[in-house]
């Protein structure tokens, strides 16, 4: 019998997250039985933190349920034919460091993945914040060579692959960020444009100055006073794929919206929300393109990792105050 470590939401977060609103607990799993339903014993090896995790704990988790969240788990102990001990999986078993599986929810790396790739990519630039990235430029932005893309929380694990697929599509990209190291790492991995914007004096002059002629693309993972003064900016039939509203996710009181109808109606603007799991359907040609480009090095990646599974509040706290420079991911 393994015991296996969870994090629970012990309470509903109320404002920002606080580490005494989970609550950390050991589980005993049953043994696997021949002919039975659970026929994979499997172990955590990295643990994804992400944004949407706070809006979603909301919506679909009750206070006393195990955290929501994608790992990266090696099967230690298998009597499913479909799987191998030692194969490594993605799944979407929440923060515990064993659990038990049938199969149906678990998605093997890639056959071609090499071994000198930290198999941690799974879970972003190789994974769903990469797809992110793919589907929502090609799909929404529809994106053409030559225009000009904008992208907010550019540092982070879904804006970086943003800038990059937009620069090997052909784009000028413009990106923003809230440090001066995260503004030197996107002009490391190619982006035409980036600042501060914690400290230009005018977000409205710093994104006239980045692109005098405005913008076809904006990939918006921010919303609130963002969002109000980029959609100035944009050009004619610009498109805007809204990802995510990290600026309000940890808001008690609602922001006071923007009035966008203007100037959506005049440049006769397209905006789009969405959610990558529309494409399921085509995440195989998704993920073999994301692996194709940084196997090839036209996609760079970077990784916080924070060591530890008790670590898991601490490095989700941290990833929604901005501390991350890249994917934020936990090693157990």
């Amino acid at each position: 019998m393994v015991t296996a470590k969870v994090w629970v939401l012990k309470k509903h977060f109320e404002g920002f997250p606080k580490t005494s609103d989970f609550d950390l607990k050991k589980i005993e799993l049953p043994n696997l039985k021949d002919g039975g339903k659970w026929k994979l014993l499997l172990e955590s090896v990295f643990l994804s933190v992400d944004p949407y995790m706070r809006p979603y704990s909301r919506r679909d988790m009750k206070e006393g349920d195990i955290m929501i969240g994608t790992q990266v788990a090696r099967i230690v102990e298998s009597k499913n034919p479909a799987f191998t001990v030692g194969d490594f999986v993605v799944a979407r078993s929440g923060w515990r460091t064993h659990f038990i599986s049938d199969g149906k929810d678990l998605q093997l790396l890639p056959s071609s993945w090499p071994e000198s790739l930290p198999r941690s990519l799974a879970l972003g630039t190789v994974g769903m914040p990469g797809l992110t990235a793919y589907f929502g430029l090609l799909e929404v932005c529809k994106m053409k060579p030559g225009e000009t893309v904008l992208v907010n929380a550019a540092a982070g694990a879904v804006g970086s692959v943003v800038g990059q697929l937009a620069k090997i599509g052909g784009c000028k990209v413009v990106g923003c960020a809230g440090s001066e190291d995260k503004v030197a790492y996107l002009k490391e991995i190619g982006f035409d444009e980036a600042f501060n914007y914690k400290t230009v004096t005018s977000l409205d002059e710093a994104l006239r100055k980045a692109s005098p002629d405005g913008y076809d693309c904006f990939f918006d993972n921010v919303g609130g006073e963002f969002a109000s003064i980029a959609i100035n900016h944009m050009k004619k039939y610009g498109r805007i794929a809204v990802c995510g509203a990290i600026s309000q996710y940890n808001d008690s009181v609602p922001q006071k919206g923007a009035y966008i109808q203007i100037p959506m109606i005049f440049k006769e603007l397209r905006m789009e929300g969405f959610i990558v799991s529309r494409w399921n359907n085509r995440r195989d040609e998704g993920l073999k393109a994301l692996l194709k480009w940084v196997v090839e090095g036209k996609v760079k990646c970077r990784e916080e990792v924070t060591e530890g599974f008790e670590n898991m509040p601490m490095a989700f706290i941290g990833m929604l105050k901005g501390e991350n420079l890249g994917k934020a991911i936990v090693k157990v």
